[in-house]
């Protein structure tokens, strides 16, 4: 609590004041070491190569040329110009139907036709990270509390806690039996809230997981799913990387599930997004799915903070119904996250450095435990600012996720060009390579001046370059909060 002569005096709100962002976190200290001194090929070749952004450009071609081929899609073209009045005025919350419409078929066939969607419970919002912050605003009260499984995606702390006040409670998957989540582990949790006389208001999963890049299975989500149901809990699910699939095993909704499960429809809550499915961040998709009419009924009357624009409806309407299109860019585009995948899990075995087995999602989840001079999070960090300073890589560590674990680290492969996967290897290699020749790959480091300074977890000075070349995808680029659900 602030002294009162503090509030008193003070021009901002207690929100605005307070650390609730989650901003100092060296999730978003990397990038702002990245966004000081960016990678680029030719003009700041000994840069920080950005890692730690979970984009897909691998795909961007594709669309390109559907944009090409249906110049009636926008009304920014001479061909689309005639739809251009009744796109620019004002539209209701409910958002253009044809949209709704669209948005809800594409779901149904990410998820194989083996769930359908409503368009009437379509919501929308400025970006999943908009559309979780409302649904949380629906569903709890300040104080109260839901349950996550850990490690879990940083911006959660800022994106759900920061302005609604609720609680987030992590219970700890780890590599014992490779980060899978169990129902034994969500009962404790739970337990351990009641015992502390908290009050849990749900369960929210990631599926596919950030950082981990895999799949809960179908009877992890039944078992979890009745879970919940037993204990009247909300059951709220993050499917943003649904379609980022690339290898078996297949995606399972909770849509699907709840068709076989015994369930209270109104407690299960979908997020959606295109940002990482399509590949499309800047145009601001966020979908809600609730089978709940009241929470349908307020997160559309919330949705005016933060609509989605009508001109990028109308846009992604006409390419989401394209079936022939989007059935080729599916395909496509896991093919070519399957093979980017590879590259850099190869890439990284070479060198004697092991990740979780994924099949899906923007990255992977490296595992240098055994860099480590001992097994704690101080060594972890020591590590991490080694490799954003020397190696010039922004990669994640673990314990910005909540990981129990110290030593994982969460690598995104997906938001570069081949090249620039080619330099992060190499350096990789270079880095490894130095520890080799000293007979011993710890030591190379640890004897080298590490005498940073991160108050508060704050991004050290000197790791930053003193070139201001920003970055094109840069989420600061004086605060990372205007960037989301990376």
């Amino acid at each position: 609590m602030e002294p009162a002569s503090v509030r008193k005096h003070s021009l901002l709100s207690m929100i605005a004041r307070n650390g609730g962002h989650g901003e100092h976190s060296p999730y978003f200290d990397g990038w702002k070491a990245y966004d000081r001194n960016p990678f680029h090929p030719t003009q700041n070749p000994d840069g920080v190569i950005q890692m730690g952004l979970a984009e897909n450009q691998l795909s961007f071609d594709l669309i390109e040329e559907w944009i090409k081929n249906n110049p009636t899609a926008s009304i920014c073209t001479p061909d689309g110009v005639g739809k251009f009045k009744d796109v620019a005025i004002f539209q209701d919350y409910h958002g253009l139907p044809e949209f709704r419409q669209a948005i809800a078929k594409f779901m149904g066939r990410v998820r194989r036709g083996k769930a359908t969607f409503d368009p009437d419970r379509i919501v929308m919002s400025g970006g999943a990270t908009g559309a979780s912050e409302t649904l949380i605003f629906c569903l709890a009260d300040r104080g109260d509390a839901f349950l996550v499984p850990s490690p879990y995606y940083p911006a959660f702390d800022r994106d759900l806690r920061w302005r609604t006040g609720v609680r987030l409670i992590p219970f700890a998957c780890d590599s014992t039996n490779n980060f899978q989540v169990t129902l034994a582990q969500m009962e404790s949790a739970y337990a351990k809230a009641i015992e502390a006389n908290i009050n849990v208001k749900g369960v929210i999963l990631t599926n596919p997981s950030n950082p981990l890049g895999i799949n809960l299975s179908k009877e992890t989500l039944t078992s979890l799913l009745s879970f919940t149901f037993e204990k009247n809990l909300h059951m709220v699910c993050d499917e943003i990387y649904s379609a980022t699939v690339f290898k078996s095993p297949a995606f399972t909704s909770i849509a699907e599930v709840m068709q076989e499960t015994e369930c209270n429809p109104d407690l299960v809550h979908i997020i959606y997004s295109l940002s990482k499915d399509m590949g499309l961040p800047g145009f601001r998709v966020g979908i809600i799915y609730s089978y709940n009419d009241q929470v349908v009924n307020c997160a559309r009357k919330m949705s005016s903070f933060g609509l989605i624009s009508s001109q990028s409806q109308h846009l992604l309407a006409s390419m989401l119904s394209d079936e022939v299109f989007i059935e080729k860019f599916l395909e496509e585009n896991s093919r070519r996250l399957g093979k980017r995948h590879s590259r850099v899990v190869e890439g990284l075995k070479q060198e004697g450095i092991n990740c979780l087995e994924g099949n899906a999602g923007l990255f992977l989840w490296m595992d240098l435990r055994h860099l480590l001079k001992e097994p704690t999070p101080d060594a972890e960090m020591e590590l991490w600012r080694v490799i954003i300073k020397d190696v010039k890589l922004n990669v994640s560590p673990g314990s910005s996720f909540h990981c129990p674990e110290p030593g994982f680290f969460r690598v995104c492969f997906a938001n570069m060009d081949d090249h620039t996967v080619e330099v992060a290897l190499q350096r990789i290699r270079e880095f490894v390579s130095k520890g080799n020749k000293n007979g011993d790959d710890k030591k190379h480091w640890r004897k080298r001046d590490l005498r940073l300074s991160f108050t508060s977890r704050k991004c050290d000075e000197s790791l930053i370059s003193p070139r201001q070349i920003m970055s094109p995808h840069s989420p600061v680029p004086q605060s990372p909060l205007v960037r989301a659900r990376t």
